[in-house]
């Protein structure tokens, strides 16, 4: 495969796993590339405090696209006010929780149960019984366990 076949790869899985579209993508990157430090380490950070992400790390939805869709429809509140846009970008400091009407439904018993095995990750505190998480710290590149390998992401975009 060529260098660019490798790099347009390594772009289309970072999409894939957080569920954005080019545009977006793009949009992220740009945002990553005018931020002090490295350009694929600010884009991973960035594309990990998604509010759907932060969610989906906290254990509060099996996948990534359910967590969107609990986003979506309202069931998140941040620092105590309803949050439905799945790309909002968490800051340090953040209490994300499921709002109280919700707790008490069949589905996050459900989803609790499903998610009870996996780690979360130390720049997140989770409360899984009162369905309720602070954002201790922005993340560092260690801590997101993701398979892709940015600096081909760089490369493509910086053509």
């Amino acid at each position: 495969m060529s260098e660019y076949g490798l790099q347009l790869r390594e772009k289309q899985k970072a999409k894939f796993i957080y569920g954005v579209l080019e545009k977006p993508f793009r949009n992220y990157y740009a945002k990553a590339s005018k931020m002090d430090g490295m350009v694929g380490t600010n884009l991973m950070i960035l594309l990990e405090r998604r509010l759907d992400n932060v969610v989906f790390r906290m254990g509060f939805g099996r996948t990534r696209r359910e967590t969107r869709q609990i986003v979506d429809h309202k069931h998140v509140l941040v620092n105590g006010k309803c949050v439905n846009i799945p790309s909002y970008l968490v800051k340090a400091g953040d209490v994300i929780e499921i709002k109280e009407k919700n707790k008490s439904s069949q589905r996050y018993k459900d989803i609790l149960e499903a998610t009870a095995g996996r780690m979360v990750p130390a720049w997140l505190d989770v409360d899984s019984e009162n369905l309720r998480g602070t954002v201790k710290e922005m993340p560092t590149r260690d801590e997101i366990d993701v398979p892709v390998n940015e600096v081909l992401i760089v490369e493509l975009y910086s053509k």
